[in-house]
């Protein structure tokens, strides 16, 4: 069988080998999706396309270029689908593919915004808060804002592959098998650059305390 052209959708199915990752539920999703079913296809977009907005609005800081990122996703996720073989986990599979889609658009996105300064106050707004407890009084949440907004602000001056393992590890709570899945590297790999990222900041948030 050919491969699908670009703008089609691959209707090969996967054959029956381990989908050791993958619940039966799911890989009767995968199928499905595969061979067309718009329901199928429906569904998976329902279940996923929160995460998939978070995660690009968290690596482009930008909502608009998250809504974009989101459709380039699943356009791929639906062309390559019937390539997916239970390697990974649907949602893990789903993650490698935003983020190589958010690695190619944020290097546009640098390029052209490379001279533009954004505010604390804009970090929060682009982003969204940090996941937090009760702010309590409104001198508390206020805190928080400004500590979720220089922590943003440190983020988005760390390297992409180290800011994309960080966000993956402490704000969507992967483990460091599907970090390495995800970025398609080494576990120790995954380790040294959530190493690198914590130290890079920590010294940038020490700076920014500073009177």
């Amino acid at each position: 069988m050919s491969e699908p052209q670009a703008g089609e959708l691959s209707v090969k199915r996967a054959p029956a080998i381990s989908w050791s990752a993958v619940d039966g539920r799911e890989a009767e999703l995968v199928l499905r999706c595969a061979s067309g079913d718009e329901v199928a296809c429906a569904a998976l977009v329902s279940e996923h396309q929160r995460m998939v907005f978070q995660l690009g609005l968290h690596l482009l800081g930008d909502q608009d270029e998250a809504l974009d990122l989101s459709q380039e996703v699943f356009l791929r996720v639906f062309r390559t689908i019937g390539r997916f073989r239970g390697q990974s986990a649907l949602r893990t599979w789903i993650y490698r593919i935003a983020i190589n889609q958010a690695r190619n658009r944020q290097r546009w996105w640098k390029r052209r915004h490379r001279s533009e300064q954004v505010s604390l106050d804009e970090h929060v707004q682009n982003h969204g808060d940090l996941p937090s407890t009760d702010a309590g009084s409104p001198e508390m949440a206020l805190g928080q804002k400004e500590v979720a907004a220089r922590i943003w602000h440190a983020l988005d001056r760390l390297p992409f592959d180290q800011r994309t393992a960080i966000i993956l590890r402490e704000i969507d709570g992967l483990s460091y098998e599907e970090i390495a899945f995800s970025l398609d590297v080494a576990i120790g790999t995954v380790k040294s650059r959530l190493t690198r990222a914590r130290e890079a900041l920590r010294a940038q948030l020490r700076e920014a305390s500073r009177p």
